[in-house]
């Protein structure tokens, strides 16, 4: 049988012809691969992991001595999941270690890319976002909006270390990402006491101390009860010494930094045993929970995809009612 285009079927005769035809086509036949394409249930690449803060910071530390400023632009160390490459922390978020020496500037640029910045450990440090120069305290949470101008740098002694979260992931699958320098390493800002940006890690443990439980978990929102982005989000979290957090299951992945406190969080059938300064990888759809040892009262911070998430229709959790998603 001729086709209108000219083709020929009569000689396809077996299947193994037949695939060989269509792909002469550049066409796939979805049959032979539905239950990849189609998976029962969400599937992650990525797998839970836990970065270990007292064996990555002397090595960031070395890096402060080995890499100059203007040579790294940025001195980072990526926090990569092992199934995956950089920039991969999760499937959709990443998290990198940066530290900034003293006297030094990370020199002003701008991107895409939204970021949130959790202070770990140092003094005088300090951001400017797009003209406001912030100091850098220890807990505190610092967005660096998409395409603003920004640089770090640090006054006084001692290394400035704090968490990147970042969205870069989500541009592999939209390659709309890009940066661009200014032309001198500061961008002209001026010194502010306060800023919408940025979230006392005093007044979000207030939070956590005042709320009723054994768990207790705060989003970090805008003035106005918005999330910070319309991509990334976070939260804290508290869990009394002893006790545990509720156990979830969702479609959002999490990156959690350990603030304060020791314990373990179950991660689908891994048992990872953290401590303070400890990163945690927690990649969609594994069951997980955390679990503070008896001695103290623990503290976390987490960045996530929830907004993102929710905002394309894609939340679930374990006990979603489906019918209940179904809108006019």
């Amino acid at each position: 049988m001729a086709h209108p285009n000219g083709s020929n079927t009569d000689g396809i005769k077996t299947e193994e012809q037949l695939l060989s035809a269509v792909k002469a086509n550049n066409t796939l036949p979805l049959w032979a691969q539905m239950a990849r394409l189609n998976p029962p249930e969400p599937n992650p690449v990525a797998e839970p992991f836990l970065w270990k803060y007292q064996s990555i910071r002397p090595v960031l530390l070395k890096a402060g001595e080995l890499v100059d400023e203007q040579q790294a632009e940025r001195r980072v160390l990526m926090l990569i999941n092992p199934t995956r490459d950089a920039p991969y922390t999760t499937d959709t978020l990443y998290a990198g270690l940066q530290l900034v020496m003293p006297n030094e500037v990370a020199r002003a640029h701008r991107h895409t890319a939204f970021a949130m910045r959790y202070i770990i450990e140092g003094n005088g440090g300090f951001t400017a976002v797009h003209g406001r120069r912030i100091n850098m305290q220890q807990g505190d949470v610092i967005l660096t909006p998409t395409w603003n101008y920004h640089d770090h740098g640090k006054d006084g002694s001692g290394p400035m270390i704090w968490l990147d979260g970042l969205d870069l992931p989500t541009f592999r699958h939209f390659p709309v990402h890009f940066v661009q320098h200014y032309d001198q390493p500061r961008y002209p800002a001026e010194d502010v006491d306060s800023s919408p940006i940025v979230f006392p890690w005093a007044k979000m443990k207030a939070q956590l101390d005042a709320a009723d439980g054994d768990w207790a978990a705060c989003r970090y929102l805008r003035n106005d009860g918005r999330e910070v982005s319309r991509v990334l989000g976070g939260s804290a979290e508290r869990v009394d010494a002893g006790k545990s957090s509720a156990r979830r299951r969702e479609t959002t992945s999490a990156v959690y930094h350990i603030v304060a406190g020791h314990g373990y969080s179950v991660v689908g059938d891994k048992t990872l045993t953290w401590e303070k300064g400890d990163t945690l990888a927690i990649p969609s759809w594994y069951p997980y929970q955390h679990f503070a040892d008896v001695a103290e009262t623990v503290y976390l911070y987490r960045f996530d995809d929830k907004p993102m998430i929710e905002a394309l229709g894609f939340y679930r959790c374990e006990d979603t009612d489906i019918e209940t998603l179904v809108s006019d």
